[in-house]
This record gives C-alpha cells, structure tokens and sequence, in this order.
C-alpha cells in the first residue's frame, strides 16, 4: 500500500459517520458569519483603510481626478527610478504629466525587460479596510501579476469609496475565483528566524497607494 491509499484510507475512516450532501459547496456550507463589524460608514471604511494600509508601511496619498496626474508624475521623479512597466488598460491620463520611458506589459515580456524597469503604475480590482489589503485581479488596467512583483516600487490607485469594501467576505463577493488574483499588503517584506525584516525580497521594496476621491 503506497502513502497515498494510506492517507485516502484514513480520510475515507473519517468521514464514514458524516451524512452524505449532494448539494453543491457553496450550498452546503454554511456561512452565517458576520460580513462586517459594527456597519462602518464609507467614510470611516476609507480612513480605516488607510490607517491599515500605512500600519503595514505602505505610503497612502490622497487625490481627486485632476490633481492625480501631477501626484503620480512627482512621485515617479522622486524616486528616479528610470522606465515604468504600464497596463495596456491603464488611464492614459494617469501618465500625462510624467515624463518617463514606459514598458507596455505584454505576453512576451522577457524577465529582462521587466527588469529594467523601476516602478510599476496600476490600478486595483478592490481594497479590504479591515486587512489594509489591495487586490489586483489581472484585469487590463493591473496587467500580468508578474508586473507587480518585479519592480522595486508600486504605485497603486484605489477609487474611493467604490472599490474599498470593510472585510474579507465583502471582497470575496466582487472577485472572480478564476481570475489570476494577487493580494497585497504592504511593501515586500520577511524576516529570519532572529525576526530582523528585509523588504523587497518578494515583491516591490515600496508602496504607494493613492485614494481617487
């Protein structure tokens, strides 16, 4: 008997008394958990958010449809970080004020091509306030996940209240399960077994979330 009949074995024994449900998962499972504490207001949500969002040393700016352009252009010279990686969906208005080389994100984009570029602009599927989580879902204007993995620094807009959501169940409900779905909160980071933190392992080394509203 190999390992795995082994396992299966014990599964199968332990689940001999469970009483068979043919219904489908999502149906026999009950889920009568709380979606939110406390009802907060959208407002609160939002500076809920951003209070998680800088707890996990990510960088929130706040901004209104017209001064964005000029936020992500002083933010990208600040960091002089040479070409940005770009969503082929991304607003083209984002990027009006910044004069830098940009990278389209494309299928055949090679590890070197991506390596070359600094920061990466995008935006977001939907942000969790409770968590201080932001979750892309590879749509046009988020690109390929490997786009926001590779560059040192990440720029993501968040429109608010709209796509800011108090929990997890909440998030959960606007997302499609097979989509190629990234969570993140806050900058890369780890740490060793004597907990000192290294950032930028993983992930990109900073960033910066701006709040649309």
């Amino acid at each position: 008997m190999s390992s795995r009949d082994r396992v299966l074995g014990r599964v199968r024994r332990a689940l001999a008394d469970v009483t068979p449900d043919d219904r489908p998962y999502e149906e026999a499972v009950e889920r009568d958990y709380l979606r939110e504490h406390g009802g907060p207001t959208a407002r609160r949500t939002v500076e809920l958010l951003a209070e998680n969002l800088a707890d996990y040393r990510a960088i929130v700016h706040r901004s209104g449809a017209r001064e964005l352009p000029s936020l992500i252009a002083r933010l990208l010279a600040a960091r002089d970080a040479g070409p940005v990686v770009v969503p082929p969906g991304l607003d083209e208005g984002w990027l009006a004020a910044a004069d830098v080389t940009r990278i389209p994100d494309r299928a055949e984009s090679t590890p070197a091509d991506l390596d070359r570029a600094g920061s990466v602009v995008t935006a977001c599927a939907v942000a969790i306030a409770e968590t201080g989580t932001i979750v892309l879902d590879g749509s046009p204007d988020q690109g390929r996940r490997r786009i926001s993995l590779v560059p040192d620094h990440h720029i993501c807009v968040v429109r608010v209240p709209d796509q800011v959501v108090s929990s997890v169940p909440q998030a959960l409900e606007r997302l499609d399960p097979v989509r190629p779905l990234t969570w993140i909160s806050g900058p890369s980071a780890t740490s060793d077994i004597e907990l000192d933190r290294v950032e930028g392992v993983h992930g990109p080394r900073t960033l910066e979330v701006i709040l649309l509203g």
